[in-house]
């Protein structure tokens, strides 16, 4: 109960830490955060002494307070929701974000459940038969796979199949020509032109999958329990999926939840090749447009996720793992 008290409690305390940190190393950018929007104002004709009360009153935070006091209202910012606004879309950057993040989630959940059945299924077939032609094949394809950027992929896919064949969509997350909502048409074209991205993002991590589940696979035929199984008579297919894959995916668990948080970081370069409107492909722009107040909100985002995804997975493993369970109650 302390322990899960402990990590409870350590999550505002990291999303602190992540604030303070953004706050501070945005602050080291050429120019700082309000050069960018000064020039806007003064370029919309808002008269110079009049500049910083209109920044006070976009982004929540005064440019001629002292440092500390700049920190204070960010920090009450943050917990409150209040990012400021954008400079180049002229939107709340909440609003930015709530726009964004659902199409970076479908891309990072899809691709990463997807990565993950295939490269397991892969790895338990390679323990399998262990020594075969269709082991070295496919331990040759998973080390490919694993030295070959997944954007490298992105790339290829959209040159060929949509530049060139034209079979799929080379940009955005739906046909501006369907109207949004919860529609059949609607679901249809946003699935096809997620079909490349989430191809390329699932490819790009299914041979590390595929041989940490080989590795497990064979390190659980090992064991002493497995013999036991055997000598008890029971069929190959219990002893397959009852056995060896529920010992053998176990220690995946927390390296799926923590891909899902990583890969939400690596979809900025996915996202900016086949111009999709998710998280990464407004931080680009961001950055680009030296939008200080969305690229810190981009930030703080993937960080948040990161770390909400590490404490699921803490309070969770215990849950299909008894033995973890076991071991935290000894514990305390």
């Amino acid at each position: 109960m302390k322990y899960y008290l402990r990590r409870t409690l350590r999550i505002p305390a990291t999303i602190l830490a992540v604030a303070t940190l953004t706050f501070g190393l945005i602050r080291l950018l050429p120019g700082g955060p309000f050069t960018q929007l000064r020039i806007n104002l003064l370029q919309q004709g808002v008269p110079a002494e009049q500049v910083d009360a209109r920044i006070e009153a976009l982004q929540n935070i005064r440019p001629d307070a002292p440092l500390w006091q700049q920190y204070i209202d960010y920090i009450v910012g943050v917990f409150q929701l209040d990012l400021g606004q954008s400079i180049s879309l002229g939107d709340p950057v909440v609003a930015v974000l709530a726009r964004a993040l659902p199409w970076t989630v479908f891309l990072v959940v899809t691709s990463t459940v997807l990565m993950f059945v295939i490269g397991v299924g892969i790895g338990a077939l390679q323990a399998y038969w262990e020594g075969s032609r269709f082991d070295k094949t496919a331990s040759g394809g998973s080390i490919f796979l694993m030295s070959v950027p997944y954007y490298i992929f992105a790339v290829l896919f959209l040159f060929f199949l949509g530049f060139q064949l034209g079979w799929f969509p080379t940009g955005d997350a739906a046909a501006r020509s369907v109207e949004a909502g919860f529609t059949l048409p609607y679901l249809r074209t946003v699935l096809y032109h997620a079909v490349l991205p989430i191809a390329a993002f699932t490819i790009g991590g299914i041979g590390s999958t595929a041989l940490n589940m080989r590795g497990n696979s064979i390190q659980v035929l090992g064991e002493e329990f497995v013999e036991v199984a055997r000598l008890r008579g029971l069929s190959d297919n219990r002893i397959a999926t009852s056995y060896v894959a529920k010992n053998a995916i176990l220690p995946m668990y927390t390296g799926l939840l923590l891909q899902i948080g990583f890969r939400l970081g690596g979809t900025v370069v996915l996202e900016e090749i086949f111009s999709y409107p998710g998280l990464g492909y407004y931080l680009i722009q961001a950055v680009n447009a030296n939008d200080y107040p969305l690229m810190m909100g981009c930030f703080l985002v993937i960080t948040v996720t990161l770390v909400v995804a590490v404490y699921v997975a803490d309070l969770t493993y215990g849950l299909i793992d008894p033995r973890i369970r076991a071991g935290d109650s000894n514990a305390y």
